[in-house]
């Protein structure tokens, strides 16, 4: 996520207010009184933001100003963004962000832009998630299900015998996210539902598994030529001269954004170097077994205490999804005859079925073959009798409430700041005029663009929709530099989407890790921007020595030596 720079963290941010607040001829107030005072004056200024931002998207729209493909489409985001990350509170923000975005393609008329708000964006926003939705919600019911069975504490038990630190915990999760990199809504909730009983159990802070999942998520299905992302991006490489998933296998070696994440991981794990808002949540979790940081909770599905429950009870259900999940995807894509499209061409091919497959159609298709069978398995051995299991459907749809309800917000703001307001048509019409004299450093360009586009529209797979048709143009078909420059697209839609607070794998994250989904979001920025600044850097060298072994070598380099340097600041200060 892009850096704050000198925006307070909420907690400096509460001891320097409250020092003021509390001084007068009376002696400081009460702690109670003062904090009461603090969030009253941040209310006020949170509802003066939002007033201001709605009358200025007001005064353009009655003024005649033309908004579409303008600068003008990029503001609802960036309002829903930075109230997001001001006020905590994620969705009033979105809210007025898609109320904004409303009045600027209004031209003036409020019944349109109601009309906007309602039609073009919260209905149209469901329709298009609504296979999500699904899959969400049966993924719910089947945690649901694994913790009533004692799956969860089963596994729980074992990895607290097994599992002997802190570390290795946190590398677990690491290894499980790698693991899962068929599509990344799947790994999100999948790794945050079997990790949480472990780093639990080793007082890892929440916003901390929510990093490892969101860290690994997106940036391995980017890695990984079978995967949904694989399939996205072999979409869009019509023109190039190249089969998409051989674009795709080409431009890996590069996308130096997914490997240095992975390089950053494991490196910080293994030196302890957390910086930032993370390391106040991993003291509090160390130091007082505090894993949130905050008052606010996610609701959670606790592991029942099931005398019957064993291990094979946790990781029997997730295979069957994985299995299934997979075969859901390749089925739709028309690996066994026909796609859901009528089409013929992907038959008995692996690779072009998943190329030609749509994750929100096959992902809800296996996950409800799935928890068939799970219900029959939990029967069968005995773990839970039917009403119980018919009980959590409704239990893992209540789980999953807040991720939708964030979800059909963001895609509501995307849809109105794409297709209303034309940010896509802007951002195409900077690229081109760009493009002209940058030469060498247009693989470094490009990942910025990238970076900025995926952050403000909160989706990867919609800005490498944009910029990669785009790149394909700027380089010829025998240019090495156009697997660089396809790289530096998808590495920027990686690094945006990463750390978007609207994009749906960050929210997912926070579903999955059941932490408070701004948290997640502040926490991880610092450690995203330290990444994606030695990317910037290794896509300047690249675009002069086009060798991506010495590049990657750079940046791991550039990596270790970063998070020493943090480390070694962290113990200074602590002996300070």
């Amino acid at each position: 996520m892009p850096p704050r720079g000198k925006l307070l963290c909420s907690h400096d941010a509460l001891s320097m207010a409250a020092f003021f607040v509390g001084r007068g001829a009376a002696g400081p107030l009460p702690r109670e009184e003062r904090s009461e005072r603090i969030m009253k004056k941040s209310s006020l200024v949170t509802l003066a933001a939002a007033a201001a931002a709605l009358i200025m998207a007001a005064a353009v729209a009655f003024s005649g100003v033309e908004t579409v493909a303008t600068f003008w489409a990029l503001v609802p985001p960036i309002v829903a963004i930075g109230l997001a990350l001001i006020t905590k509170e994620v969705y009033s923000s979105l809210f007025i962000g898609i109320t904004v975005g409303a009045l600027l393609a209004s031209g003036g008329s409020l019944s349109a832009a109601v009309d906007h708000v309602v039609s073009d964006g919260i209905i149209a926003a469901i329709q298009g998630t609504a296979g999500i939705f699904l899959f969400l919600v049966i993924l719910g019911a089947i945690v649901a299900l694994v913790n009533k069975s004692g799956g969860s504490a089963a596994f729980g038990r074992w990895a607290k015998a097994n599992i002997k630190s802190r570390v290795g915990a946190q590398l677990a999760a690491f290894v499980l996210g790698v693991l899962i990199f068929i599509d990344d809504y799947f790994n999100c909730l999948t790794v945050g539902s079997v990790m949480q009983p472990v780093t639990d159990s080793h007082r890892i802070s929440r916003a901390k598994l929510a990093y490892l999942i969101d860290a690994t998520a997106a940036p391995v299905c980017m890695i990984a030529p079978i995967s949904s992302w694989a399939a996205a991006v072999a979409s869009y490489t019509e023109g190039t001269g190249l089969s998409g998933i051989e674009l795709f296998v080409r431009a890996i070696p590069y996308n130096f954004y997914s490997l240095l994440t992975f390089v950053f991981i494991i490196a910080l794990v293994l030196l302890k170097a957390d910086y930032g808002p993370m390391a106040r949540h991993e003291r509090n979790a160390i130091e007082k077994g505090d894993l949130f940081s905050t008052n606010e909770r996610v609701d959670e599905l606790t592991a029942e205490q099931n005398p019957r429950g064993r291990v094979p009870d946790l990781v029997l259900p997730i295979v069957v999804l994985v299995i299934i999940s997979v075969v859901g995807l390749i089925y739709v894509g028309g690996f066994f005859g026909v796609d859901i499209w009528g089409g013929t061409d992907c038959a008995g091919d692996f690779i072009a079925a998943f190329g030609n497959t749509d994750a929100t159609v096959g992902l809800p298709w296996g996950a409800i073959l799935a928890l068939i069978l799970i219900i029959l398995y939990m029967l069968a051995r005995k773990l839970v009798t039917f009403k119980e299991a018919m009980d959590c459907i409704p239990q893992g749809f209540i789980a999953m409430v807040p991720a939708i309800t964030i979800l059909t917000m963001a895609a509501s703001l995307k849809n109105i700041s794409n297709d209303l307001l034309g940010s896509a048509t802007y951002v195409e019409a900077l690229m081109q005029n760009a493009a002209p004299g940058l030469a060498r450093l247009l693989p470094a360009v490009i990942f910025v663009v990238g970076c900025l586009l995926a952050f403000a529209t909160g989706t990867s797979w919609g800005t490498f929709g944009i910029l990669i048709p785009i790149v394909s143009r700027m380089f010829g078909a025998d240019d090495p530099m156009l697997y660089i420059g396809i790289s530096a697209c998808l590495a920027g839609a990686v690094c945006g989407d990463h750390c978007s607070p609207i994009s749906d794998t960050t929210i997912m994250s926070s579903a999955g890790a059941r932490c408070v989904h701004v948290l997640h979001v502040s926490t991880q920025i610092p450690y995203a921007a330290a990444v994606a600044a030695i990317s910037f850097i290794c896509f300047i060298v690249a675009g002069f020595v086009q060798n991506a072994f010495i590049c990657l070598a750079l940046g791991t380099v550039l990596t270790i030596g970063f998070l020493l340097f943090m480390r070694r600041r962290a113990q200074a200060g602590k002996a300070g």
